[in-house]
């Protein structure tokens, strides 16, 4: 069979981006499901509250840096002016730090945050011109992993060259298998000039004893953020996931430097999906692989830049050394 005929035999529900990445990989030898899953409207909003935890220090671990540092960065970015461009902007609540900085360096910026949700942009596009007088907000609803498409810039016999600074901030590149992140960055400098830059906001290597808890919060938002995945599959796609037989497993897997969060199911049973016309069978203790999230050192990072086509420059961290925030420029 090939693969075309293969394709036309998946039931009608598989076309679509969510029933096809439920269809494979629930019907993988290792059942798995794409983080950005979690995503929907519930999934946002718990998210939100995760950042709000005592236990989930890289929100403000990260924002501590970047209200110290902003100056430094933009310093660092180059003596021309900037537009920056954001990947998965979300609601841009840290990046507001960047924006005044900028505005108080060259009088007004461009700001393009990129996002897969519409309602996230407009809320930050909101926020930031409001409280940001002389930020341009340019929003763009879009997948950035099928590649930057960078917009021409507003040109003019008037208009100063602009060098571009791409924010990848929150440690979202932890979500990326090594090789995935680097063809991610390799298809973001592709897209860049000589000059412009990209600023990574990288999760690092810590204890077990720290991390762990990040994951798996006492208050247990993370593991309801975990199963609203299967609550989604139920809504969108007519599944009956009962999500009191799935716990929510946060491990270290310390050969691969990363978090891996898991569904387990808790017994034996059976799930249908009416809109694959699946029925998949579960065993007791069998996971669903949600989530990585890598963590990186120093060395790592610039591995990861220099793969990429960057060239390593500064690089700024909190005192304990537990997030950083990496400068990488176009030669």
């Amino acid at each position: 069979m090939n693969a075309l005929s293969s394709l036309s035999r998946l039931p009608e529900g598989a076309q679509t981006p969510l029933g096809a990445d439920v269809y494979h990989g629930l019907t993988a030898p290792r059942k798995s499901l794409s983080p950005w899953l979690f995503y929907d409207a519930e999934g946002s909003r718990l998210f939100e509250r995760i950042t709000e935890l005592d236990e989930y220090y890289l929100t403000r671990t990260e924002r501590s840096i970047l209200s110290r540092e902003a100056e430094a960065i933009l310093t660092a970015a180059g003596d021309e002016r900037l537009r920056i461009i954001e990947l998965g902007a979300g609601t841009a609540t840290k990046t507001g730090l960047l924006l005044e900085a900028a505005v108080r360096r060259q009088g007004r910026v461009v700001y393009e945050p990129i996002d897969v949700s519409a309602a996230a942009l407009e809320e930050a596009t909101e926020r930031i011109e409001e409280e940001i007088p002389g930020v341009t907000v340019l929003p763009r609803v879009a997948d950035y992993t099928e590649g930057l498409r960078c917009d021409t810039e507003e040109s003019g016999p008037d208009t100063p060259r602009e060098r571009r600074m791409v924010l990848y901030i929150g440690s979202s590149i932890g979500n990326f298998d090594p090789d995935e992140a680097v063809q991610l960055l390799r298809d973001v400098r592709e897209e860049l000039s000589p000059g412009d830059c990209v600023l990574l906001g990288v999760d690092m290597v810590k204890p077990e004893a720290v991390l762990i808890p990040a994951y798996d919060d006492a208050q247990g938002v993370t593991a309801e953020f975990n199963r609203n995945v299967l609550r989604r599959i139920n809504a969108e796609l007519g599944a009956d996931f009962d999500l009191d037989h799935f716990r929510h497993v946060a491990r270290w897997n310390n050969s691969r430097s990363r978090i891996e969060m898991h569904l387990e199911s808790m017994i034996e049973q059976q799930v249908s999906i009416a809109a694959l016309d699946l029925e998949i069978g579960f065993r007791r203790g069998e996971t669903i692989h949600t989530e990585n999230s890598y963590k990186y050192t120093p060395t790592t990072v610039r591995k990861l830049l220099t793969n990429s086509g960057f060239v390593p420059a500064e690089q700024w961290h909190d005192d304990q050394m537990w997030f950083g925030v990496f400068l990488g420029i176009v030669a």
